[in-house]
């Protein structure tokens, strides 16, 4: 086994050093996850429900401590990192009220009584990125848990405390240690480890589409379900009969936010024509307004990057020859920072098709509402967007044409713990959240009993 040394975003200071397993430690924790799931799984309903409230009200007694982690960690501004250790919370009282509710049916068929089971499927393997990683590691545990799952997360590399911490919070609870347990370690080792273990029969992945392609292919082996949620390339279409100064207001933050390392960000906005112009009068002061600096601080919107090589990708999008409209201002100095920087490329720039995940937009023009779907729809991905029209039956027709699994009409909202969220084309496969996601971690059970016929 080796060590991994975390270091803060915002200051380059190594924060801490942890341990990476090896594959033979997934296989342990395997083999004990099967026998912690058995019991789980005979555990009443009730119980497993009030094990899930043990855990939430365990997280919301350390709100602040984990909000604190992911400051330090992935440098989010501590104002997000406080909703997201909140949502974290929610998620696992939300579907605590699912393991009293995962009924089957009772079919009508000749000669006897059909009914079905929602049976868990056994051990889940979650393996998260590090944009997002407690929040999404939630979003993968807590409806396992509640389907009678046992659950091993492999959180990312350069982000696995609060993971790690959530793990601990689990056994402080009063979840059997070998329920849900934290691995961390290198992708190639324990992610792949996961994929391809027989004894793991789901596999739910968020990162990017080159890399859940090959997890794809790896689950085929073993005929394993997979949930993938992959990367994205999301419009943000505004139309003329908007409110053109709040659509330019609120266009920052639908692209900007966690300095633009989301999946949901709306890193290309469309505008039409006639208003293209005041559009960008509008939004360049809105840009230059967003307020980059100290995570820690509770004035700050946007934080550093992730590390020196994602920062140093983010740039090479924008060369000393980029089509720069303006941009935001960001710390000099230690720290991994990118200013908000808006582009006016043409439509087949590399900055326009690319995921680029991070703090760079793309405002393009288009003539018509036919054009906008087009351009919206011109992307190998589907994940979010958003629609800014005051006209209901124009944003009813959009919303149907435009091929993306989550969308917003005059707003940037994308993820709700209580609707279900996922991509279309390659930004992934299949749904998490919402009041069905439990069922994704079961297998449904067919059971016929013969009836006698009175005689």
């Amino acid at each position: 086994m080796s060590a991994a040394q975390l270091v803060n975003p915002a200051t380059e200071e190594v924060l801490a050093s942890v341990e990476l397993l090896d594959a033979a430690a997934v296989d342990d924790a395997v083999a004990r996850a099967a026998a912690a799931q058995r019991r789980w799984a005979r555990v009443s309903p009730a119980e497993r429900a009030a094990g899930l409230r043990a855990f939430a009200a365990a997280v919301d007694a350390h709100v602040d401590e984990l909000a604190a982690l992911e400051v330090a960690n992935s440098g989010h501004p501590i104002s997000s990192a406080d909703w997201e250790a909140g949502h974290v919370r929610d998620v696992l009282a939300f579907y605590a009220g699912s393991p009293e509710r995962l009924s089957g049916k009772q079919i009508p068929v000749a000669g006897g009584l059909d009914v079905t089971f929602n049976e868990p499927l056994g051990v889940v393997g979650v393996i998260t990125p590090w944009n997002f990683p407690m929040m999404i590691a939630s979003w993968g545990i807590a409806p396992a848990l509640a389907a009678g799952n046992a659950v091993l997360v492999k959180p990312a590399e350069w982000t696995p405390l609060t993971t790690l911490r959530l793990g601990e919070l689990a056994v402080e609870a009063g979840l059997d240690r070998d329920l849900l347990q934290v691995l961390p370690g290198a992708g190639p080792v324990v992610g792949e480890r996961l994929v391809t273990h027989p004894g793991v029969r789901k596999i739910v992945f968020t990162g990017s589409t080159r890399v859940g392609k090959s997890v794809m292919t790896g689950a085929a082996a073993h005929v394993k379900r997979v949930t993938l949620e992959l990367g994205g390339k999301s419009a943000n279409i505004v139309f003329d009969d908007c409110d053109l100064e709040l659509a330019a207001a609120s266009a920052p933050g639908g692209v900007f936010d966690n300095a633009g390392q989301d999946c949901c960000a709306r890193s290309r906005i469309l505008v039409q024509r006639n208003v293209y112009d005041r559009f960008m009068e509008l939004l360049e002061p809105a840009v230059k307004a967003v307020a980059v600096g100290d995570p820690a601080s509770r004035d700050t919107e946007m934080g550093p990057l992730v590390s020196a090589a994602h920062r140093d990708k983010v740039a090479s999008y924008v060369p000393d020859d980029a089509p720069v409209a303006f941009r935001g201002s960001a710390p000099t100095g230690r720290g991994f920072w990118f200013p908000p920087t808006v582009l006016t490329p043409q439509r087949g720039d590399r900055a326009v098709t690319d995921e680029i995940f991070g703090p760079v937009v793309a405002v393009l023009p288009f003539d018509d509402e036919a054009d906008a779907i087009a351009l919206a729809n011109d992307t190998a991905y589907g994940l979010s967007g958003s629609i800014w029209t005051d006209d209901l039956s124009r944003a009813l027709r959009v919303s149907r044409a435009v091929e993306a699994g989550n969308l917003s009409v005059n707003s940037h909202s994308s993820v709700r713990y209580n609707t279900p969220f996922g991509g279309f084309k390659q930004s992934g496969l299949g749904r998490e959240l919402g009041p069905d996601a439990p069922l994704g971690f079961t297998e449904t059970k067919n059971v016929f009993v013969a009836i006698k016929e009175d005689t």
